[in-house]
């Protein structure tokens, strides 16, 4: 949780946050009510989600949706922004690989 405003004393948001679980690829991951898919992944220690043309790793840039390095299919739609998208308990995420090789 963020040490800014502490659940407990956010008058816009009294109650704990409800646990929920999202997958990506396949791995069971831990989250919390409000937050986004990207925060979700990067509390779990996953800093990448997204692999470029070029070969290389990407996760959160801009953290505002501006930019497009934080891409991955969630729920079968592809190229959805982690960083605006709130999870949702169930959410299917597979992280994308854009490099044009196969990865089967």
């Amino acid at each position: 949780m963020s040490g800014i405003v502490p659940w407990r004393s956010d008058p816009i948001r009294p109650e704990p946050p409800a646990p929920l679980s999202i997958t990506v690829d396949g791995v069971r991951v831990e989250g919390l009510q409000g937050q986004s898919l990207a925060g979700v992944l990067l509390a779990a220690d996953r800093a990448a989600w997204r692999t470029t043309p070029a070969g290389r790793p990407r996760g959160v840039f801009c953290g505002i949706g501006v930019c497009f390095d934080c891409v991955a299919t969630v729920n079968g739609e592809s190229d959805v922004r982690l960083c605006t998208r709130r999870a949702r308990d169930g959410d299917a995420v597979a992280t994308q690989d854009d490099t044009g090789e196969d990865c089967s």
